[in-house]
């Protein structure tokens, strides 16, 4: 790869002044339970599962469990998967959360001109879901989320101000119930747009993949509305941080450096704390996405810089497998490493299909036998229901179990040798 001619990707490696490493005060804590819960949009278990991924693999030690409770067509008093009392008892309180997301108003708004009835129905209902989690869970951490957004920028709205904006006004009273509740609150809106529109600028064509009914995000929509709830949870930016001053000076934050060799090409051992996002800039829909947003900049710098080097051009190599050509300059402003193809990359990868198989066995379950069979009442069958549901869970465990595992990072071999 010769960054000297791809000007996008080498401005995602140039790494921004302004993402600084954070402490702390992520949102998630060890030993929390994360119900996300929702409509279509949630049922989708994409925005979901990447910012589960995310959390695996930023924090590895941290004992998280999540649970995806999206039923397609939810309103604020239930939907397809029964009344909204039916629903919090069966898909939110029985795992006992001690954080919950909820992301409702899309179809409440009934796809319309704003209505005050419709309106009232929705903040009525919303209001009275927040209070149900409340007095059954007292001490959850609410997470509301504003709606994400109808597509009226790459596509032409359907009537004069365009149905996103009635979202934008559902979202406004999100938000204030949010500060009335003491809860964190979500904007999956308008940094969404706001990249949107950028893509429109750039692709016309390839924007409308982003949200391609209007509704229903794809990938890179979804991967744009988890950054947006991540920042909300104050989640970090920096997978590691190196600075290399050859021969032998070394600044690390988040990652260890060891066995540095200075012998014509640098060479060094380095096992970081965590693994970056896994984020497929191959696919043209979502590359254009992060790019039009500040994805790369506010949650994945992975930052690798190598000064007082002699040489013009160096190919960097991690584990024995070359990462990228670059030039001493563009090695001492620095890298980004996270929009690579580094080992630590495929790793993440992999964490992330295991997110996915644990979340299909988790909906297989749920919607294909613990619903549908609970109206079979007689005992023998309930008896054969719970031990199946039983081995499901158990099966699942193991995959998540798994997927701990592989987000543990490793120590790694980097070579950067003169071209």
């Amino acid at each position: 790869m010769n960054l000297r001619t791809s000007p996008l990707l080498l401005g995602l490696l140039l790494l921004g002044a302004q993402t600084q490493a954070q402490d702390s005060s992520f949102h998630l804590k060890d030993g929390d339970r994360v119900v996300f819960y929702g409509d279509s949009i949630t049922d989708q278990r994409l925005y979901t599962t990447f910012t589960e991924t995310f959390v695996v693999t930023r924090f590895p030690k941290l004992n998280v469990q999540f649970v995806h409770s999206g039923w397609g067509g939810d309103r604020v008093g239930g939907g397809g998967g029964g009344p909204i009392a039916q629903r919090l008892e069966r898909d939110v309180f029985a795992y006992k959360p001690t954080v919950m997301t909820i992301m409702l108003g899309m179809n409440d708004a009934s796809y319309r001109p704003f209505d005050q009835t419709i309106f009232d129905t929705y903040s009525k209902g919303y209001e009275s879901i927040v209070n149900s989690v409340k007095q059954t869970l007292p001490g959850i951490r609410l997470t509301l989320i504003q709606p994400s957004p109808f597509d009226d920028v790459a596509q032409p709205p359907r009537f004069e101000g365009g149905y996103n904006q009635v979202l934008v006004r559902y979202g406004g009273f999100v938000k204030e119930l949010a500060t009335k509740q003491g809860a964190t609150v979500a904007d999956l809106n308008t940094g969404v747009v706001a990249a949107l529109e950028k893509a429109k600028a750039k692709d016309p064509e390839q924007a409308k993949k982003i949200i391609p009914d209007r509704v229903h995000p794809g990938p890179s929509g979804h991967l744009l509305m988890a950054a947006e709830l991540l920042k909300a949870w104050k989640a970090p930016s920096t997978v590691s941080d190196v600075a290399i001053e050859v021969p032998t000076t070394v600044k690390a934050s988040a990652t260890r450096v060891s066995d540095l060799k200075f012998e014509g090409k640098v060479t060094w051992t380095q096992t970081d704390d965590a693994l970056p996002l896994p984020v497929d800039l191959n696919d043209p829909v979502m590359a254009l996405a992060v790019n039009a947003s500040d994805l790369i900049q506010t949650l994945n710098q992975q930052r690798l810089r190598v000064s007082n080097i002699t040489a013009s051009v160096y190919v960097l190599s991690i584990d024995g497998s070359k990462v990228g050509q670059f030039t001493k300059e563009q090695l001492a402003e620095g890298i980004n490493l996270a929009v690579l193809p580094t080992p630590m990359i495929k790793q993440a990868q992999e964490v992330h299909a295991l997110t996915l198989q644990h979340n299909n066995i988790h909906f297989a379950r749920w919607r294909q036998i613990q619903v549908p069979l609970a109206s079979y009442k007689a005992p023998r069958t309930q008896a054969a229901v719970k031990e199946l549901m039983n081995a499901l869970d158990q099966e699942e465990a193991e995959v998540v179990t798994k997927q701990r595992a592989t987000a543990q990072p490793k120590a790694r071999q980097y070579e950067l040798k003169p071209l």
